[in-house]
């Protein structure tokens, strides 16, 4: 029976797959979870710088002619 050897062959080539599939779905992983901290981390400076401009603009006089000095 030709037919087992052929068999066990794709089985051990599916095996051999099974486990690169899982190392790359392993790596893949570890880069998705990086990938969320640095989103994080950037979306929390960004919320940072947000919260800094919107302090300054607080800060601007409410009359643009107060600003010139009122010498137009």
């Amino acid at each position: 029976m030709s037919r087992l050897p052929d068999l066990a062959e794709r089985i051990d080539r599916l095996v051999l797959r099974h486990e690169e599939l899982a190392r790359t779905n392993a790596l893949l992983n570890e880069q998705l979870q990086a990938m969320t901290a640095e989103r994080d981390s950037l979306r929390s400076r960004l919320a940072a710088a947000r919260a800094r401009i919107d302090a300054l603009l607080d800060r601007l006089p409410a009359d643009p002619g107060a600003r010139a000095g009122g010498a137009e």
